[in-house]
């Protein structure tokens, strides 16, 4: 669809450029607006007055499909998803202040949304990224450290719980508990998403570890029932074993700093590569529908596209590349059971 004719002449340059500047005094001195921020804004209405002036038109005669056809044109050229939204947002107040100013009778961009952006895969490490670190061990001047966050990894990446069910582990089962694990029967029982309790198992390696920081906690035990505490006595919380995972994978030479939702994503990809059953892997990271669960699918692909184009001869035709030039496929993970480590 053509843009419709402007409905005023376009005038001078200059008298865009002042509206353009009477705006950003406005965000600058008005709203108090950062510095950081009035300079993206600048960039924004910069490439907004430069698409008015080809088009031949002025910006208080800026249609919508004017900004459709621009938006089109951006998405075309490979501008990202976030990157055009954050664009209109910046378009958008300014037509919201040029009304106020009785400049113009309505907003071009008010209807106006960015491209749907693709869902990102989730980040996981590969196999024997995630061995290593669960078997990473550090000499610890405080036992008692090195055996919490060695048993905190092996349950993140063994059990694929979330950040906030593992913080929410007690010791021992109880009516206020919102998650315990059985040793006798190898299972973990979390509260999750919605409030909803599962049971998940707790392979023979997390379970080892479990045994040993049992042993240390008892040093530092204090009245708090949870399973993961600090010297002092009391829950860990989230932000405390993002940093402490963080500072472990580093020291264990992972490339990748490491953050709990990485492991919950190596834990999934794992199981499903090794076997095959979404079913399975849905109940064991308690998704309520499977199409959220299916997005490691994706991931399950990509290493398939990966050892085709290490391996084909005729994959560089696929790639629009040489089989030379194509970079060696990652390590394939050895068949597993479903029930992790």
């Amino acid at each position: 669809m053509s843009p419709p004719e402007p409905t005023q002449a376009a005038p001078q340059g200059q008298g865009d450029a002042a509206l353009v500047q009477a705006y950003l005094n406005h965000v600058r001195v008005g709203k108090r607006l950062a510095d950081r921020t009035v300079d993206l804004y600048t960039g924004d209405l910069e490439r907004l007055a430069a698409h008015a002036r080809d088009t031949g038109v002025a910006l208080t005669a800026v249609q919508n499909a004017h900004i459709r056809r621009w938006v089109a044109q951006m998405h075309s050229a490979g501008r990202s998803a976030r990157g055009i939204a954050l664009i209109l947002s910046g378009w958008r107040g300014f037509y919201v202040w040029l009304g106020r100013q009785s400049l113009i009778d309505h907003n071009p961009v008010q209807d106006v949304r960015a491209p749907k952006a693709g869902k990102p895969l989730p980040k996981a490490l590969g196999v024997d990224d995630a061995v290593r670190l669960a078997a990473h061990q550090e000499e610890a001047d405080d036992p008692a450290l090195e055996a919490r966050d060695a048993c905190i990894t092996e349950l993140l990446y063994g059990c694929g719980l979330r950040i906030g069910e593992l913080v929410g582990l007690d010791v021992a089962a109880s009516g206020s508990a919102r998650g315990w694990i059985d040793a006798k029967d190898g299972e973990a029982h979390v509260l999750g998403k919605g409030a909803k309790r599962r049971s998940v198992p707790v392979g023979r390696q997390a379970l080892a570890a479990l045994g040993v920081w049992l042993a240390q906690r008892a040093a530092w035990a204090g009245d708090d029932p949870a399973l993961f505490i600090g010297s002092r006595g009391q829950r860990l919380t989230p932000q405390h074993i993002r940093v402490r995972l963080k500072r472990r994978s580093l020291r264990a030479g992972l490339a990748t700093p490491v953050h709990p939702h990485m492991l919950r994503h190596s834990f999934a990809s794992h199981v499903l590569q090794s076997s095959g059953d979404l079913r399975a892997v849905q109940e064991l990271l308690g998704h309520a529908s499977i199409s959220t669960t299916q997005v490691y699918t994706r991931l399950d692909f990509q290493h398939l596209a990966q050892v085709y184009d290490a391996a084909h001869p005729r994959a560089g035709a696929r790639a629009g590349q040489s089989p030379k030039a194509v970079p060696d496929a990652p390590t394939a993970p050895k068949p597993r059971a479903v029930r992790p480590r």
